[in-house]
Formats: structure tokens, sequence, C-alpha cells
């Protein structure tokens, strides 16, 4: 494929037909539509200038942004990275190569956290491998009286969390603990004394790597990805530490990959300590999330 050329009359119009071209002859889904985000976000300008002010010269830093963004996404840079934002719940988050991307179908760790959380007042939830903090601070956001921990090994994760806080004002609400699943809280949680434990952990498998696109593959945290040879080796561990955590009749809540669900019945099955293991579908009808009962 022959390498676009930025025009050289620099005007809106002329940089707007530019970067679509270039993003949908490089085989960005929605690449004309990616174009007009990247534009906006380079230039300063709202979409309506986009069009009705075709003819505004561009200065030439504006259109040395604007052909850096477009063609770090021709080479598959993530949007959000390139914006630096990512909703999620509703909320704005910051993100960069640091934390994975919020996904919409981790919303659904939410709705069944407080689900059951709200019936608890006291309620001490911990967020496992928290990244971005996304599940973290919504939860914090809507679950106010709650105990809130966020636990990631990464320090760069949880400096980008925190920062996410302080944007919608709940970092008061969560303590941010560093280490590996739920190592950080020994010593300071006493057995029994949780009652959600929530994560998106690691579910990839190492076969399935190479598939990736490379959005993925090539640009966001391996280690958030990544979950072993089988893809549930982190669910298995967390059914293994969370029994000895989790008040009776408390909750495990983790997000699964497709075709997961009945490996990690097996586990729970296995391991032992829980009362049931329910699954729940996302929107496209995959099964996405599972939820372990601690026994009463």
């Amino acid at each position: 494929m022959a390498a676009l050329v930025m025009p050289e009359l620099k005007r809106v119009g002329a940089l707007v037909a530019w970067a679509r071209q270039s993003l949908v002859q490089a085989g960005i889904r929605n690449g004309a539509q990616e174009a007009m985000w990247l534009l906006e976000h380079a230039l300063g300008l709202r979409r309506h200038q986009l069009v009705s002010e075709s003819e505004r010269v561009v200065g030439s830093d504006d259109c040395a942004r604007a052909e850096s963004m477009i063609a770090r996404r021709v080479a598959r840079e993530p949007l959000q990275y390139l914006l630096g934002t990512q909703e999620f719940c509703g909320l704005e988050f910051t993100v960069n190569p640091a934390v994975l991307i919020p996904r919409p179908e981790t919303e659904l760790l939410i709705r069944h956290v407080v689900a059951y959380a709200q019936a608890v007042s006291d309620a001490a939830i911990v967020d496992v491998g928290t990244g971005s903090g996304c599940v973290a601070i919504t939860l914090a956001t809507c679950l106010k009286g709650r105990r809130v921990m966020a636990i990631d090994r990464s320090p760069e994760a949880l400096a980008v969390a925190r920062r996410n806080a302080m944007r919608h004002a709940v970092c008061d609400r969560i303590e941010w603990l560093e280490g590996g699943l739920l190592a950080p809280l020994s010593g300071r949680m006493a057995a029994h004394s949780v009652h959600v434990i929530v994560s998106n952990p690691p579910y990839i498998s190492q076969a399935d790597w190479a598939g990736l696109e490379p959005e993925v593959r090539v640009f966001e945290p391996r280690m958030a990805l990544i979950g072993g040879e089988q893809g549930t080796e982190f669910h298995e561990r967390l059914l293994r530490e969370s029994r000895e955590l989790l008040v009776p009749g408390g909750l495990l809540v983790m997000e699964i990959g497709a075709g997961q669900a009945a490996a990690v019945r097996r586990l729970a099955g296995q391991i032992g300590g829980y009362a049931t293991l329910e699954v729940a579908e996302d929107a496209a009808g995959i099964e996405r999330v599972v939820m372990a009962q601690r026994l009463k």
C-alpha cells in the first residue's frame, strides 16, 4: 500500500480528506470517524468547525501534531492512547500504555458488585489488578460508605489510577496497594473480613496471543492480558486465595474470556469452599463474568 502524503496546502478540509483516506486505507475499522476525533484533538477544533471551516489555514505546529497522530494510528497505536481517555460507566478515565484500556464488557462487573454490596452498608471491597482504576473508582462513586481497596503489581498503573481517582474526587475513599493478586492484604485484612473481591484478571492464553489485533498485542501491557498456557491460571489463584478472605456468603466476581466458563466452574468445584457459581453474558451473548459465592 502506497503511503499517503500530507497535502502541501494545509487547510482544514484537505487535512480531513487526507486523514480519513489514510486511516481507511490502513484498514482501520471506523477510520473515517476516528480521523475526525483525532483531528479535533490535534487541531483543537470542534466537529462542526472541521466541516464549516474547510478553507481555514492550519499552522505548522498543529499540522505536525495532526500528522504525528494520524501516522501513529496508521501504525495501529490505539485511539484511546492517542486521545488519552476512555469512557467507562459514564465516567472518563485517563489511559496510557501503562494500563489496559477499559472495555464495555467489564461494566458487567460493576453491575453485579453493586447489586450485592448495596445491601451491605459496611462492605469491604477489593479490586484486584486495578489498572486505570476504572472498576475501583466506579464502585467508590456508586457505593458511598464502603471500603474499597485497589491492588496492582504495576506502580505505573497505580499512578494512573490515583490520577483518575483525584479526577473523580474519590481518592480518599480508596486504599491503593502494590503487589500481586491478594498478597498485599496479608497481615492487613483478617480472615473472612472481605465482602467482595472483584477482578478483571489476565485471561488470554499463550496460544491466542499471536492472533490478537496489533492494537492489543503491540501496545497494551502484556502482563495485564496473558493469563498463562490455559488463560485461566489467574482465576484459579483467585479462587484459592479468596476463600480465606471472603466473609461467609461473600462474593468473588471475575471477568473471563470466551469459552472459559466451564473451566472456571470446574476449578471452583475442585478447589471447594464456594456454594454457587453463576455466569453472566455480555451484550454479545458471550459468557463474560463469573460470580462465586463463599460458603455460608
